[in-house]
């Protein structure tokens, strides 16, 4: 029942205006807007929601929090970075980054994080 259900991905924020500005000109989101329950919501690919709320005490998950699928997985970088976008650096024995890229089986991934501290990434599928 849930899975053709449209899916909101719900990020805390601590500063909404500076959250809101990484998303709209960093990221490149268009503004959806504000919801009377306090969320600014964003419209997303196949039907998806992006909605950041205010949380005053933040969140420190360890985690990836949202990841989006891209084409070209150098491009976007270049794309972002040239945003302002800083991307993780990661060498561990088994978790290495080159060129901010880590290949995890069956796609590439990058990771950065908001302004808020949540961790993003993007990936390619690599058949």
């Amino acid at each position: 029942m849930l899975a053709t259900a449209p899916v909101t991905t719900m990020l805390p924020v601590i500063d909404m205006a500076r959250a809101r500005d990484f998303y709209e000109n960093r990221l490149g989101f268009v503004a959806g807007g504000l919801k009377a329950d306090g969320k600014f919501a964003y419209r997303c690919a196949g039907g998806a929601t992006l909605a950041l709320f205010p949380k005053p005490e933040g969140t420190k998950a360890e985690h990836t929090a949202v990841s989006f699928q891209v084409q070209d997985i150098d491009a976007a970088i270049a794309a972002l970075k040239a945003r302002g976008v800083v991307f993780e650096d990661y060498d561990f024995p088994d978790f290495k980054t080159v060129n901010h890229v880590c290949v995890l089986g069956a796609e590439k991934a990058a990771w950065f994080k908001d302004t808020e501290g949540n961790f993003l990434c993007i990936h390619q599928d690599i058949a």
